[in-house]
This record gives C-alpha cells, structure tokens and sequence, in this order.
C-alpha cells in the first residue's frame, strides 16, 4: 500500500520514514504543500499523513483539495493543535482521523492499520475470530449464529478490537475511540465498563484479555 508522508519538518519526517519502513509500508515524502500537490497528481495514495502547518502552505488547505477531487484515499492529519474545534473542523473538512502531537507510535500504527483496513477494496465487511462475527456494513454481531445486541460503543469497541488482533491497545486509545472529549477521556472508566458489558453479552469472558497495567486485546483461541 502506497502511503504519501507531508511533513516539512525534517527531523519528524525522517523519524516517520524509518519507522514506516520498518513496518514494511511503501512511502513517499512530500515536504509542504505544493510537494504534496505534485506528488498526489502523478501518483494513488492508500493513506495520506498529513501534517496541519506546512511551511508553504495549511494542510487544512490541502484537505478540501483532496476532498474536492474526490481521491480515493484516507487522510489522517497529525497537529499539535490540540482543541476540540480544532479537531471538529478537521473532521467536518473530511480527514479521517486526527492524531495530536506528541503522538505514540504504536497509537499511529494503530490507527494507520484500522484506516488501511477500511479502505480496501478487497476487505470484507465481514471479521470473524473464533465463533464471534462482526459485520461492519451491517452493523451486526452474531455469536454462533446467534444475533447479540450492543449499544454503538460496544460495537465500536469490539470493532477496534477485532480490526487489531492480538494488538495491545491502551485505555487511552480505547476512550478516545468512542469519546472525543478530553476530560471524559482522561477521568472516565466507561470503557471498562463497556468491556465487562461485551464480555457478558458475547458470553465470553476471556475474549478480551485484560493486559495489567496497560489494557487490552483480542487474542484468537489455538
């Protein structure tokens, strides 16, 4: 999958590259705006990092572009700018995700990963692990067969889990996943809560593994 880096701070754009690469993903960098231009014209992107200030140009700018032409990939614009309204107009604007700096690379991975997944065009709807079955077109859970009701955060949750198998994911990711609020994010345990409520709903208690210290995970049975 081609992924298009826009970054015009060398240091943060180095760093980028190699641990992209290292995860074996094909990169290109753009280092501002009309770069980015250029490299967009002559090339199809899966994914789009895009940095909000380019010394050239505003990637808020560049957004709309994207958006206007209609190119078929995902935006994930990373900023420092970390205020809610910020973050609203980015997503009003079209961008898929919005990731504040200073950022984890796990978190950026992790993102990245459920983003790639969603684009795909040879992705089914359809994610399976073990006897649980998430259809994501059809907003359904079934287990054996059997149709189980959850509230939109439990499936978004179960949904985050089951898109990044075996992948350790903090409460933090998981709040900010389904609660776009700060201060809910740092002070609520509602994602534990929803947890317990999947377990109990799915009638599997060990399917989401409680990682101490850190948070949880989806590990499929041997």
């Amino acid at each position: 999958m081609n992924i298009l880096v826009v970054e015009d701070d060398i240091l943060t754009a180095k760093q980028l590259l190699k641990l992209l690469k290292s995860e074996k993903y094909h990169c290109d960098l753009a280092s501002g705006y009309f770069d980015a231009k250029e490299y967009l014209d002559k090339n199809n992107y899966s994914l789009v990092l895009l940095d909000w200030n380019l010394g050239d140009g505003n990637g808020l700018v560049l957004l709309k572009e994207i958006r206007e032409l209609d190119m078929d990939c995902a935006v994930l614009m990373l900023s420092a700018n970390s205020e809610i309204n910020d973050r609203v107009e980015v997503l009003d604007c079209g961008a898929d995700d919005y990731l504040c700096k200073p950022y984890s690379n796990i978190e950026l991975l992790a993102r990245m990963r459920v983003l790639l997944r969603r684009g795909s065009k040879e992705k089914s709807s359809l994610i399976m692990i073990d006897n649980v079955v998430l259809d994501s077109a059809k907003h359904e859970v079934l287990v054996d067969d059997v149709a189980v009701n959850l509230t939109t955060a439990e499936f978004d949750l179960l949904e985050l889990f089951m898109q990044n198998q075996n992948l350790v994911l903090t409460r933090y990711q998981l709040s900010e996943h389904i609660n776009k609020d700060n201060y809910g994010i740092k002070h609520s345990n509602l994602v534990d809560v929803h947890i317990k409520n999947i377990r109990k709903k799915l009638d599997k208690k060990e399917f989401i593994k409680n990682i101490r210290g850190i948070g949880y995970k989806i590990q499929k049975s041997s």
